[in-house]
């Protein structure tokens, strides 16, 4: 069982306080390379630095600031791996899948799903409403953001998912020892996570919806499969389409991509549409492919304590009693 790998009596839960602390001190020194960069460019430049995030965002070349800011996730990776092995005593393979081993054909299957279904997506989208886009391909620049994309991207998409579809996720579940907790608590931060985007200021509050609601998604992909691979297949797809694909001036990731949208942001019915409509029919494909049960205890269950974990409780409480 998925959660139930975090469940120790050891795992307090300050120490999950601790170890969010040093993956966010992490992520943070990670931003100083870009930080440093700005800031020589614009002293070279004679000019003030930029005061806002889209400023910061389009001030450097595109490809470089896109690996500086990937450069931060890779930083956190190995924070996450330091906390996990050195101050929870675990595998670091227990944050990521109750299976013996990472379950590589899963993380595949859920990539090739999401990325195709994308793909096509935004092609229909082209061909219907070409004066919203911009065709901008560009061999020269792209071939560069394609390696950084594949290299880097991937990194970035599972550090979320490590910190929050597993890390925070046993982390809530040591607390709370049920399963709905971890997951509202997990989906909600990750939303908010999202909340100082460029996306946000252009579109409104009405894109969090879209967020959170890709958070509990993700999150029910995880619980019911008893591990993060289809979590991160999906994630890897969804931002790769979006750095390669096709970007945005109002976007977190302003790249070379094949295509520009050029319309006017706006959050409508399409923020409510893949939260209602589309992560539903994916777990229904995703549950008759991997033949999931017993949703409700999955979902909502109590955690319980592993008998192996349950005994260690117990002869302590005996030792003590002594």
């Amino acid at each position: 069982m998925f959660i139930e790998q975090g469940i120790k009596p050891e795992n307090k839960f300050w120490k999950y306080l601790v170890g969010a602390f040093i993956m966010i001190l992490a992520s943070s020194i990670g931003q100083i390379p870009l930080g440093v960069a700005i800031f020589f460019k614009a002293m070279s430049d004679g000019k003030p630095m930029p005061a806002t995030q889209e400023g910061m965002l389009g001030y450097l070349e595109l490809n470089l600031t896109l690996f500086l800011i990937l450069f931060s996730f890779l930083i956190a990776l190995i924070a996450i791996y330091i906390v996990v092995r050195n101050i929870h005593k675990q595998q670091f393979k227990d944050i990521v899948t109750s299976r013996p081993k990472l379950d590589k054909s899963r993380i595949f299957f859920s990539f090739s799903l999401w990325f195709v279904l994308s793909v096509i997506t935004m092609l229909v989208d082209y061909f219907l409403d070409p004066e919203s886009y911009i065709f901008q391909f560009n061999v020269v620049k792209f071939v560069p953001l394609f390696i950084i994309a594949v290299l880097m991207v991937p990194i970035q998409t599972s550090v979320e998912e490590l910190v929050f579809r597993g890390y925070l996720m046993q982390g809530f579940g040591n607390l709370a020892k049920n399963k709905w907790f971890p997951l509202v608590m997990t989906s909600v931060i990750f939303g908010g996570m999202h909340f100082a985007n460029p996306e946000v200021t252009r579109m409104g509050y009405l894109i969090m919806v879209y967020y959170i609601g890709t958070g509990f998604f993700l999150g029910i992909l995880t619980l019911m499969d008893e591990g993060m691979e289809l979590s991160l297949g999906f994630h890897a797809a969804n931002n790769l389409v979006g750095v390669l694909l096709v970007t945005a001036d109002w976007t977190a990731f302003q790249t070379y991509s094949v295509f520009k949208d050029v319309s006017e942001p706006s959050a409508g019915v399409d923020i409510i549409v893949p939260v209602l409509i589309i992560f539903p029919i994916l777990l229904i494909i995703f549950s008759k492919v991997y033949k999931w049960t017993d949703w409700k205890g999955k979902l909502t269950g109590s955690i319980e304590i592993p008998v192996n974990e349950q005994q260690q409780t117990t002869n302590k409480i005996g030792q003590i009693n002594d």
